[in-house]
């Protein structure tokens, strides 16, 4: 790892030995100081994180909040030190820009301009500027790539500049994966090592969805530039001790019901309990019934529900991750002993922390929803979808507009569009493409409406943007990719698309009939935002839907249908 700003004292006395394959590692012990302090052993997880940064750093008088913890943490600030940075191309450029000009100062100043680095290791995945030009057809994904280098060429010759100039700085290409997705199946490491020192893996990003790692155990969340900027360098980010809002998880999900449902249905909780400024951490025996790509969509959507992040405690299920993602055994046989040792591992045995407050959360209870037309809080139960669907479009009827059809001429083809068509479906990254559970849900409901002759209609601009390249890889092992693509699903990207608004142009004929019949056209996408205006500004309204709902509103070409 890069190195950090650590000061070598001890004032408490933590640092201690642990022993993980055979081998002995150091770390500061958060478990020794709850031997002196007992409030610390009932602190929570992620703010255990957060103490054993302060021990490492020897910053004793900051600790003070957490040795008498309550669940009510004050107006007390601490200095935080993450381990390291993640960027997404649009906001981490001007990072890496500065750092040029530094070293052009340095130069200038008669000094060695390749000793300014980066003091925290920097991972910029390039993933936020490819557009959904093309579509529907194999070539898709290709032509947009070739038009994401024209488009960024200069941008991203800097970039290699500074992966080849640049020490603790590695960029990811384009068309390779959405940056929360490959920092959560490759980055991330859970536990890292400066030397034989052990200790968590934390970070900050570029991105607000940075949180989508609290789902593996890694304490992280979404910062601004300049903050990003003072992490990279080896400065301590100034913070408020949080309050943690404890979610308390009970049940299983129904059959039917997937992770897509139970984030919308917690996003709709959260909104409703105000956690803005807050932490959100979960607990409870529903754990054990949600692997790490559930865990990591609930995770993804913390600021849409508020919370500066929503952390899972490392258990059993985050091992099984780790193995199932290549992780080498010694490194989770690390991960396992450190977390065992601070007190970080969840387990049937393990005592519930104390937090500022609870909520419980049945998993047992949720049921199939999308969000919309504008919010992804506003939840609409799927068996009420045509109803709530009709009354937001009665609402949006343009006075002295009659409700009636333009006819459009596209792909060989004459089609009437009206209000409340699907001219946007998009199985789009970040969220839900991470879970395999809902990706082959989506390839077998393909599968299905393939074998039975059913056709996406003609005006339905269709997109499949898999986070990584593993996602592409299980739906070609399992045969599904056929299906997708005689649906008009093909992918068109490894990378954000449509969530930030990067779906691209609707083809210029239904454009047109959008804009002169002044109609109310949908897009459903698998995404995490749906603000009026950002997916394309020819689409009024917006459904964040699972990516099984997504190929079924594509299929009706409507969203004002009743899928159940």
């Amino acid at each position: 790892m890069a190195h950090q700003a650590q000061k070598p004292a001890d004032s408490f006395g933590t640092r201690t030995g642990f022993e993980a394959g055979g081998r002995r590692y150091q770390l500061y012990s958060v478990a020794k100081l709850a031997e002196r302090y007992s409030a610390v052993a009932r602190l929570p997880r992620s703010l255990k994180v957060l103490a054993e940064n302060l021990l490492r750093l020897d910053n004793a008088p900051a600790l003070a909040p957490f040795l008498s913890w309550n669940g009510r943490p004050g107006a007390a600030e601490i200095a935080f030190v993450p381990a390291r940075v993640l960027m997404q191309d649009f906001t981490g450029v001007p990072c890496i820009v500065d750092l040029a000009v530094m070293r052009e100062a340095v130069a200038t100043l008669g000094g060695d301009p390749a000793a300014v680095n980066p003091r925290a290791d920097v991972d910029l995945v390039i993933d936020h500027s490819v557009q959904v030009d093309q579509f529907g057809t194999a070539g898709a994904f290709e032509g947009n790539l070739e038009l994401e280098y024209a488009r960024n060429r200069e941008r991203y010759v800097f970039l290699k500049w500074g992966q080849r100039a640049l020490r603790g700085f590695r960029v990811v290409p384009p068309g390779t994966g959405i940056c929360h997705q490959v920092n959560l199946e490759y980055l991330s490491s859970v536990v890292r090592l400066d030397g034989d020192l052990a200790l968590p893996d934390t970070l900050v990003g570029t991105d607000s969805h940075t949180t989508m790692v609290n789902g593996l155990g890694v304490l992280g969340w979404g910062v601004g530039g300049i903050e990003a900027e003072a992490a990279l360098i080896g400065q301590p980010l100034s913070l408020l001790v949080p309050e943690v809002v404890g979610v308390a998880l009970t049940g299983k999900l129904r059959e039917g019901v997937n992770a897509t449902d139970a984030v919308l249905t917690l996003t709709e909780l959260l909104r409703r309990q105000g956690v803005v400024g807050k932490f959100v951490e979960f607990f409870g025996p529903g754990l054990a019934e949600l692997p790490v790509p559930a865990r990591a969509t609930l995770a993804n959507m913390a600021p849409e529900y508020g919370a500066t992040c929503g952390f899972f405690p490392v258990d059993e299920g985050t091992l099984a991750y780790l193995r199932l993602t290549g992780r080498a055994a010694d490194d989770v046989a690390r991960v396992e002993a450190y977390c065992r040792a601070q007190g970080l591992f969840a387990d049937r045995q393990s005592e519930d922390p104390v937090f500022t407050d609870v909520v419980p959360f049945d998993l047992g209870a949720v049921e199939a929803c999308i969000a919309g037309p504008f919010l992804p809080q506003d939840r609409v139960p799927l068996r009420v979808a045509k109803r709530a669907v009709r009354k937001t479009l009665a609402a949006w009827a343009v006075p002295g507009v009659p409700d009636e059809a333009r006819t459009v001429r596209w792909a060989g083809a004459e089609f009437p569009l009206r209000h409340g068509a699907v001219v946007l479906a998009a199985i789009t990254s970040c969220t839900n493409t991470s879970n395999p559970e809902v990706m082959l849900g989506a390839g077998l409901l393909a599968k299905k409406a393939v074998e039975r002759g059913l056709a996406v209609p003609p005006w339905v601009k269709t997109s499949l943007a898999p986070g990584s390249r593993v996602v592409w890889d299980y739906l070609s092992a399992a045969g599904l990719v056929p299906y997708l693509e005689a649906l008009g699903f093909h992918r068109v990207a490894f990378g954000c698309t449509t969530c930030i608004g990067n779906s691209g142009p609707l083809p210029a004929p239904v454009a047109a009939a959008v804009s002169e019949g002044k109609l109310a056209v949908a897009a459903v996408l698998s995404g995490n935002r749906n603000f009026e205006g950002r997916i394309n500004p020819d689409v009024r309204l917006s459904y964040l839907a699972s990516p099984p709902l997504v190929v079924a509103y594509a299929l009706a070409g409507r969203v004002d249908f009743d899928p159940v």
